[in-house]
């Protein structure tokens, strides 16, 4: 039943006792009356002498005194309802008052449940303000301007690689891309070990790419003074990105068996790529100019690489599994956009 229901119920109870209770009232007023005449009756007796009035005195007496028992009897019925009306109405007040407790109780459940849901709601919504004003303040704090150091080292003594033309697809794939003033090519060539600590400091790159040979001991083939092969051990390498990490945001390991060394780096700035395998160099040239052709439309690093793997794919060469992409703990690759478009026109 309804509150309302139970509220009808609790009213005729209510009216049914008050009626019971007038009844009751005019049948003690009628008593009272009778017992009146009863004793004004008896009181009248001994003062006359007339045997007729006598007669009619008592004969009211007898009367009234049957009127009297009717009377007494009436209102013990009336009083034996009224008792049971009092108890019901007592019952259907509890029964009120305990759908009004349950009413009260689910309205109150409902209601907490309505501010959870809006609670849910406003920490969801600032949660969301929260991630874009954090990326809208990273995306302003990017420099209008980056560079992408580009070291290469091919010695005489091992199988030449055709760096010359991976740097011309770089730079004409940035060059056709949307930001392509945002972003400097810069390079150095026969790249020796110390060298790669004067370039950095020089440049202050934002992405250090290298192009050459790798060792299957983990090991970067630079050159020496003669231009032959000079094995660069991984450490040394990760010791150098470490010590001069403060604008490199990606360094890109575009030779073989890179892998370890990149997840090494990866440590010390915020992504790195690397090669698990051996790479073929058209391989490696397609990969890398398409990586930063995203990179020059502004994408993520995540997507970038993957458009990357994409570009190899399409070109029917079946090397897209063997780049990795590493990333510093932390580190949301959707979200880590290295150029900022000069006019700022960054959709959110």
């Amino acid at each position: 039943m309804s509150i309302d229901m139970y509220i009808r119920s609790v009213n005729r109870k209510q009216e049914e006792q008050a009626k019971l209770q007038k009844d009751l009232a005019n049948e003690t007023k009628k008593g009272a009356d009778l017992e009146k005449k009863i004793s004004n009756a008896q009181a009248s007796i001994p003062r006359t002498k007339s045997t007729s009035i006598i007669r009619s005195k008592s004969q009211e007496i007898g009367r009234c005194w049957d009127q009297l028992v009717t009377v007494e009897k009436k209102k013990a019925d009336i009083a034996k309802k009224l008792a049971k009306a009092s108890k019901e109405l007592s019952d259907e007040r509890q029964k009120l008052q305990k759908e009004e407790a349950r009413e009260a109780k689910k309205q109150l459940e409902t209601t907490k449940r309505f501010q959870q849901q809006t609670l849910n709601t406003l920490n969801k919504h600032e949660q969301h303000q929260f991630q874009t004003d954090r990326r809208v303040k990273k995306l302003e704090n990017l420099p209008q301007k980056i560079k992408v150091l580009f070291l290469a080292s091919s010695p005489i003594d091992q199988d030449k690689l055709r760096l010359d033309e991976e740097i011309h697809n770089i730079s004409e794939m940035i060059r056709k891309s949307e930001h392509r003033d945002s972003v400097e090519l810069v390079s150095a060539w026969a790249v020796r070990p110390l060298d790669i600590l004067q370039e950095l400091n020089i440049h202050e790159p934002a992405i250090v790419h290298f192009s050459g040979h790798g060792s299957s001991n983990d090991e970067l083939v630079l050159q020496d003074n003669n231009g032959k092969t000079k094995l660069i051990l991984k450490e040394a390498i990760v010791q150098a990105m470490a010590t001069t990490t403060s604008g490199i945001r990606l360094v890109f390991l575009n030779a073989c068996y890179t892998y370890q060394t990149a997840q090494s780096i990866c440590e010390h700035v915020e992504a790195a790529i690397g090669m698990n395998d051996s790479i073929d160099d058209e391989a490696a040239r397609i990969f890398s100019a398409q990586f930063y052709s995203a990179i020059g439309f502004g994408k993520s690093v995540n997507n970038a690489f993957e458009q990357a793997k994409a570009a190899l794919m399409l070109e029917g060469i079946r090397e897209e599994n063997i780049p990795v992409l590493f990333l510093k703990d932390g580190i949301d690759g959707d979200q880590l956009i290295i150029v900022n478009p000069s006019d700022r026109s960054v959709s959110l």
